[in-house]
């Protein structure tokens, strides 16, 4: 009965491989690429290594992103033990600035009718004569960095530095007829079907077939977590985190016991602070936020007639703009956002102080100095001075005249802890 089972479980184990080793995994990039996306595209080609998947197709429809998350991407493509097919696509799509590279890195580059790949000059630097000599340096390295993938693979390397240096952009049968690229396909189907039996040579040198017909398609997808913080890294969703962030702890701190505030505040302050930490931010952004926060409790303890909040809300909103250090309009938070979430924030945050300042002001009414009016009890005999019960506590106390322990007294003035008293 052992030996049955044991080889039950043998037939299992070679059937489940024999599953898996049939595979064609399919992993998207829709969005910014970003760490998170990054972290996901690893993911996914590792899973196809262990499942020793017959090819990863990894789809681009992407604006560019982070130069460091482009790099890990490229990394893993490099070194996969599984082919790597990039594909531009659906029709109607891009594959520019990483995307570019991404796309030249793979072992087979395809590209839907309808699409266009390039515009990779790295990141714009302005200013003086240090940041053009920086820009350069940064120019440089990342035409050199695709001329190094591009002569490997093949393919031509002079146009893709000029997608790089010059910003061109290609279309798919330009980029097909000028070897930058190893065909043009609609969809999955199509790209099976052309580059079925296909030898490659491999990054390392090996040469492999490409075995694509027959074999099943398997998505990729991203974890829960992924999901999460790939709309968390949005910077428009970071910004609006931030800001209800600190407004929930504020409400918490000046009102302790409301609980609620503080719970939302403090989770939607920790997503936002896991998005700060993998996004580029500017310094001077951050700054800016400061200062409008600042200059928003100055209008709310001083009679500023608004100024202070229109200078807080203009500083907010080009903190908010610049937040992001990104060439890409995608990476950087939006006008619409900025002038959407400022707005609202000024106005909370201003009216907020402004009860709490006047709840200050109510208390030291109704302390000391509302002690005044209020009926006592003389404790000790008053000449000059002596001794009186107000609202259960015993001051020192000065008689306008005098008065006999036990007789009821009223307050007629407070000066710091003695009171001035006079016979009811």
């Amino acid at each position: 009965m052992k030996h049955i089972l044991g080889l039950a479980s043998v037939i299992s184990v070679f059937l489940f491989v024999q599953t898996l080793s049939g595979a064609i995994i399919t992993v998207q990039i829709n969005d910014v690429i970003q760490p998170i996306v990054a972290e996901y595209v690893i993911k996914g080609i590792s899973q196809a290594e262990a499942e020793r998947a017959n090819a990863v197709i990894l789809r681009l429809s992407t604006p560019g992103g982070l130069d460091q998350s482009m790099r890990q991407i490229i990394e893993k493509i490099l070194v996969s033990k599984v082919p790597v097919i990039a594909f531009v696509g659906p029709s109607g799509v891009r594959a520019a600035s990483a995307g570019f590279f991404i796309l030249l890195s793979a072992d087979v580059a395809v590209m839907a009718p309808g699409t266009n790949t390039g515009a990779a000059h790295p990141v714009s630097i302005t200013g003086g004569r240090f940041d053009e000599i920086m820009a350069k340096k940064i120019e440089n390295d990342a035409a050199a960095y695709i001329r190094s993938i591009v002569t490997k693979r093949g393919r031509n390397f002079q146009l893709a530095e000029k997608g790089v240096i010059e910003s061109k952009s290609f279309t798919e049968t330009e980029a097909l007829n000028n070897n930058l690229i190893d065909g043009i396909a609609k969809d999955y189907d199509e790209i099976i079907s052309k580059f079925d039996n296909r030898e490659l040579v491999r990054f390392n040198g090996d040469k492999q077939v490409l075995k694509l017909k027959g074999q099943s398609l398997r998505d990729f997808e991203m974890s829960f977590r992924q999901r999460i913080l790939t709309e968390v890294l949005n910077p428009n969703i970071a910004l609006v985190l931030g800001l209800i962030g600190l407004l929930g702890l504020y409400i918490e701190f000046t009102s302790p016991g409301v609980v609620l505030p503080g719970v939302v505040g403090g989770v939607c302050l920790f997503l936002a602070l896991i998005a700060f930490n993998l996004l580029p931010i500017n310094l001077l952004g951050i700054v800016l936020l400061i200062a409008a926060i600042v200059l928003f409790v100055v209008e709310a303890k001083v009679a500023g007639y608004g100024l202070f909040a229109a200078l807080g809300v203009l500083s907010m909103v080009l903190g908010s703009l610049i937040l992001i250090d990104s060439p890409l309009p995608e990476m950087r938070v939006h006008l619409t956002t900025a002038l959407g979430v400022t707005l609202p924030f000024a106005a909370i945050t201003i009216i907020l102080l402004r009860l709490v300042i006047l709840s200050h002001k109510t208390k030291a009414l109704t302390g000391i100095e509302g002690m005044i009016g209020e009926i006592g009890i003389a404790l000790s005999d008053i000449e000059s001075e002596g001794k009186v019960q107000v609202h259960g506590e015993i001051w020192q106390a000065k008689g306008v005249h005098p008065i006999h322990s036990g007789e009821k007294v009223r307050v007629l003035s407070v000066e710091g802890l003695r009171v001035t008293v006079g016979r009811v």
